[in-house]
């Protein structure tokens, strides 16, 4: 997919991220695992993580993060698209309580699960619905709270994973503006959605069945998840250069879904891309699914370091299994970020006249 007209453009960022940090010796010391803080840094690059306090949900997060993207933006979204895969509730959809709690109550709101992939496979259907006509100015979120579904007791996933939200604002504008997407490509192979699963709880496995698995937890093969995610995530990133125009010597900002700093590396090394190029926050916030690649977005230290317009790429891998890849400017809108709060569903109607940057 390539936009050669029209396109959408980033004009708001915001993120949420709960005060609770949790190093990688709490991790150890909570669900008593046979490894060291300094086997985990060394094999995820990850030392610290944030999760949520008691009471605190992903639509409480998401709610926190679009209204900070809002106010980056100044303009009233007319759209809610929520990726996560730590929904509040399996029925119904979060999407329209976090519109609701917005004041955005009439406007179109949605879930999409694509789980790490989430946010980029959000942000090129926000996309395709903005240039359809279906919408003005969508609001796209990435919230998590994995700390719900982990087993502390899991060494193959407890020492990974974070809570956090991160969202934008989209309008339309011309390829040429600041936060304008460019090129897109998305993939799945189904062949391999055990490798990446919360095996009990669906209709495949009812939470009050009294046959086969009733693990209400989310397990990972790590070894290979890692070949999967090099792989697929190197690929995609060149067919979305390509269908871009943009060598790869040219991009000034490569940011990868924040799994492994090993992935990461081993994708920009392939790529050709300048370890001066390269932007995440795994090594404080760990691996926060469909929230990860937004919330570097809204990094302010990464805001410091880029000028509006610069080549960006944005390259994700999560269960499915699914991949997505987008070409964009780097956006010229400054980040704001808000904290969570416990909700019970109230429309916020301050957040709709707040605005300016934080």
């Amino acid at each position: 997919m390539r936009w050669n007209d029209s396109t959408a453009t980033v004009v708001g960022i915001g993120s949420c991220l709960p005060d609770r940090v949790l190093d990688n010796d709490d991790v150890i010391a909570r669900g008593s695992l046979n490894t060291s803080g300094t086997w985990i840094r060394s094999r995820t690059g990850i030392g610290r993580r944030r999760y949520v306090p008691p009471g605190v949900s992903t639509g409480d997060l998401a709610v926190a993060a679009g209204a900070a993207a809002m106010r980056s933006a100044g303009i009233v979204p007319d759209l809610v698209l929520l990726a996560t895969t730590t929904p509040d509730h399996h029925c119904p959809a979060t999407a329209p309580a976090v519109a609701h709690r917005l004041g955005l109550d009439g406007a179109p709101a949605f879930d999409l699960s694509a789980v790490c992939s989430g946010f980029v496979y959000g942000l090129v259907t926000a996309t395709a619905l903005l240039r359809a006509g279906a919408c003005n100015t969508p609001l796209v979120i990435g919230a998590e709270t994995y700390s719900a579904i982990i087993d502390p007791h899991d060494r193959e996933t407890a020492p990974l994973f974070g809570d956090g939200a991160g969202a934008v604002v989209l309008r339309a504008g011309p390829p040429g503006a600041p936060g304008a997407v460019r090129a897109a490509d998305l993939g799945s192979d189904g062949s391999g959605d055990q490798l990446i699963v919360i095996p009990g709880g669906g209709s495949r496995h009812p939470p009050l069945s009294c046959t086969g698995p009733a693990d209400p937890y989310f397990r990972m093969r790590g070894r290979a998840v890692y070949a999967h995610a090099v792989r697929r995530m190197t690929d995609s990133a060149r067919r979305v250069l390509r269908e871009a125009g943009w060598p790869a010597s040219s991009v000034r900002a490569f940011i990868g879904h924040q799994a492994n700093q090993r992935i990461l590396d081993s994708v920009a090394d392939r790529l050709g891309i300048d370890a001066r190029h390269r932007y995440g926050n795994i090594g404080e916030l760990g691996n926060t699914a469909a929230a990860s690649i937004p919330l570097v977005l809204a990094d302010d230290g990464v805001h410091a370091s880029l000028e509006p317009g610069c080549r960006t790429l944005l390259t994700a891998f999560g269960g499915g299994l699914t991949w997505a890849s987008a070409a964009l400017t780097w956006p010229a809108a400054a980040p704001c970020h808000r904290p969570a709060a416990p909700g019970t569903g109230s429309p916020s109607a301050h957040l709709l006249h707040d605005r300016g940057p934080s």
